[in-house]
């Protein structure tokens, strides 16, 4: 009778989160988001939670926590009890770069998140000032080369993807653009188009207005293609500097501990919705690449960019304190 008692126990004990899992979601999900609201990741992160929304019976409540090259966002998202109720969309800033540029972290990408999938990528474009005496970058590195100060690369804030993305071409160039942080994008872009600072790396959606008005140029790509918005502007890897890529890429990630049948509930909703003709037809004309994966094909996708951002970072002397 014990014995009978124990695995009875035992059996109701393993099948807990089973039931638990079975009756989720029965309320209301919570998505952070990293970054201001109106921008072109918030507009992102929300169709992603109107979607997930949809799908899962449940509405999906997009919270804007923004700060600190998005460690507030992700250390509120690690925190979180792993219920399958709060999501975090997760970036190459916030589970690569972050990790290898700052000597401490609040919170582990690794060990705090379980991720969901993979969501997209989007490339950067290289701009500089309209008057700048370089037409293509051939041009910019001689120019670079003989300016004995260095020319000043604008950046949304140090360490963030997005320096590393000049860092990079730095390394592969041979030359020492000085990195001059600002306090978010917008202000390092009017730097360059008021010809304080020489380059900066910006997402091609918010790019190509200012493009378009001839308030700065373009010199390069930084994916591996031509952007459909762009066509005359060529990759920086086709410009003789082979194997430079650069992409802000997305996440969905949730806290670790959550019960797997739900991580697999939500891995199922995010690849269908990824896959959507709607939202590819509605991201794709705005350079953001959609595109699914399984949880432990982002894991070493992360594994893979943390590598990689981390030789640029070490070469670089990148390293900020938190």
């Amino acid at each position: 009778m014990k014995r009978r008692s124990l695995l009875l126990a035992t059996g109701s004990v393993l099948a807990a989160p089973a039931i638990r899992a079975q009756a989720w979601p029965s309320r209301s999900l919570r998505m952070i988001a990293p970054y201001p609201a109106g921008g072109p990741t918030d507009t992102f992160t929300r169709a992603v939670a109107d979607r997930l929304s949809a799908g899962l019976g449940q509405p999906v409540v997009v919270e804007n926590k923004p700060g600190a090259n998005t460690i507030i966002g992700a250390n509120l998202a690690a925190k979180a009890a792993p219920d399958g109720y709060t999501l975090f969309m997760g970036s190459s800033t916030s589970l690569a770069v972050n990790p290898v540029v700052y000597q401490s972290l609040p919170y582990d990408p690794v060990n705090d998140f379980q991720n969901i999938s993979y969501c997209g990528a989007s490339p950067l474009v290289m701009v500089v000032p309209a008057s700048l005496q370089a037409r293509d970058l051939r041009e910019f590195v001689e120019l670079a080369k003989k300016t004995p100060a260095g020319l000043n690369l604008a950046t949304p804030g140090a360490g963030g993807a997005q320096h590393l993305a000049g860092e990079l071409f730095n390394t592969m160039a041979g030359i020492s653009m000085v990195s001059v942080p600002f306090q978010g994008g917008a202000p390092a872009l009017a730097s360059v188009m008021a010809g304080q600072t020489q380059a900066f790396y910006e997402v091609a959606l918010t790019a190509v207005p200012h493009l378009k008005a001839g308030r700065v140029r373009a010199l390069g790509v930084t994916g591996t293609t031509r952007l459909s918005i762009l066509p005359d502007v060529p990759t920086i890897a086709e410009q003789g500097f082979a194997g430079y890529e650069a992409l802000i890429w997305y996440g969905v990630v949730a806290p670790r501990g959550v019960p797997s049948p739900i991580v697999g509930r939500l891995n199922s909703e995010m690849v269908k919705l990824l896959q959507s003709p709607e939202m590819r037809d509605r991201f794709g004309p705005l350079a953001l690449d959609l595109s699914s994966s399984s949880p432990d094909e982002m894991t070493k996708l992360v594994a893979r960019e943390k590598l990689k951002w981390g030789e640029v970072a070490r070469a670089a002397r990148v390293q900020l304190q938190a």
